[in-house]
């Protein structure tokens, strides 16, 4: 069978190499052909030995993923969908700035957490990506990107693992692919420059700090396990106290001396002054046993299923000023893509819904329309957490 090679970390390239009968720094060299050129074509990998090269026609290939549709909003940001085969495909989002340029990856083809917020969550899970079908996102955005913009140099410098699924639970595919992005044989990202985003799967965070550290945000969105409960299902099987104790382990082996927490304003939901103080009671800046965070306040991307609407600007730049003035660093996350429907919590390519999302999304509202939520007159609207 023949394989992929943007399956291998640079070890597993190494071991692959080794299978054929060739010295382990072949494996290098191949390896920057592949991630810091781009090629796809043996015949273009000049300083390969003629025999190698053509050993690898028989046996390998850089198995790129189709792109169905791609999408160009007027601020600049890209989006693209991937098709993965089976009627499954994800989404992976360019977000230029000033001074870099991020790329939102998928790490599933849909998502098993179903949080109330997220059209990704809505549409239920189908399967995790391989390893290669993580890294061709990015393959192919950079390779793209240079070649659309004309530029030689590198053009994405951060990743966020914040597209479509859980990532900590697609592991196993995940830290091989985190190695590649982190080589600097391949696109040599900073561990500061490279961000997993997760709902807070204990297990996978102690993992993930021991195997591969990177940047680590949490999406939290509620101050406390009643509303979380109800917002991301995942608390009930880790509760706050629980999430709040992995974090505080992870910073132990992480890059950044602190977590982001990603915190998604809902209208009359989660975004009242009392939240805000009750936030600042979990983290207790100042205090001894304080845990280092940075709150990133995301205005919530409406759709239909939700249920929800977002935040008015007034209120989350009150909550924002809540936590400045108790001493936490707070940003509000800027809308980008919206045109295009790439900005956070609106990513939800064509998957199949395996995991009868209709019926659970159904209990969830009913309890999410419980009074004391106080949400039983918002407005049916859209979002995600990208």
């Amino acid at each position: 069978m023949t394989a992929n090679l943007l399956e291998f970390d640079l070890e597993g390239l190494a071991a692959f190499c080794e299978r054929l009968g060739e010295k382990r720094f072949r494996a290098t060299q191949l390896f920057r052909w592949i991630h810091q050129r781009g090629a796809a074509d043996f015949d273009t990998m000049s300083d390969l030995a003629k025999s190698l090269r053509e050993k690898l026609k028989t046996c390998a290939e850089m198995r790129a993923l189709p792109v169905i549709t791609q999408h160009m909003s007027a601020d600049g940001t890209i989006k693209w969908l991937f098709d993965v085969g089976q009627g499954d495909a994800v989404e992976a989002v360019f977000i230029p700035e000033d001074d870099r340029g991020t790329l939102c990856i998928s790490s599933q083809a849909g998502c098993a957490v179903g949080c109330r917020f997220c059209s990704t969550g809505h549409q239920g899970f189908s399967r995790n990506l391989t390893t290669a079908e993580i890294v061709a996102q990015l393959w192919f955005a950079e390779h793209f990107l240079r070649k659309h913009l004309g530029v030689t140099q590198r053009v994405i410098s951060n990743v966020v693992m914040m597209g479509m699924g859980e990532p900590l639970q697609n592991f196993s595919a995940l830290v091989p692919a985190l190695r590649t992005m982190l080589s600097d044989h391949a696109y040599g990202l900073s561990r500061r420059r490279v961000t997993v985003s997760t709902s807070g799967v204990v297990p996978m965070m102690d993992r993930l700090g021991a195997e591969c550290p990177v940047a680590l945000a949490v999406s939290l969105h509620a101050p406390n396990d009643a509303l979380r409960d109800s917002l991301v299902p995942l608390n009930k099987k880790y509760p706050i106290a629980e999430l709040l104790d992995a974090c505080r382990r992870y910073l132990a082996f992480a890059p950044r001396d602190f977590i982001t927490f990603e915190y998604c304003m809902l209208d009359g939901v989660n975004d009242t002054p009392e939240h805000a103080r009750e936030l600042i009671a979990l983290v207790q800046p100042g205090k001894p046993q304080a845990l280092p965070c940075k709150f990133n306040l995301i205005p919530f991307n409406p759709f239909p299923a939700s249920g929800l609407t977002r935040s008015p600007n007034a209120r989350v730049q009150t909550f924002s000023k809540i936590l400045s003035d108790a001493g936490i660093v707070t940003t509000v996350r800027k809308t980008r893509g919206d045109d295009i429907d790439a900005a956070c919590g609106q990513l939800a390519g064509d998957v199949k819904d395996r995991t009868d999302v209709a019926k659970r999304i159904s209990k969830q509202r009913t309890v999410m329309l419980h009074p004391v939520l106080e949400i039983a007159s918002v407005e049916t609207k859209r979002d995600l957490d990208a």
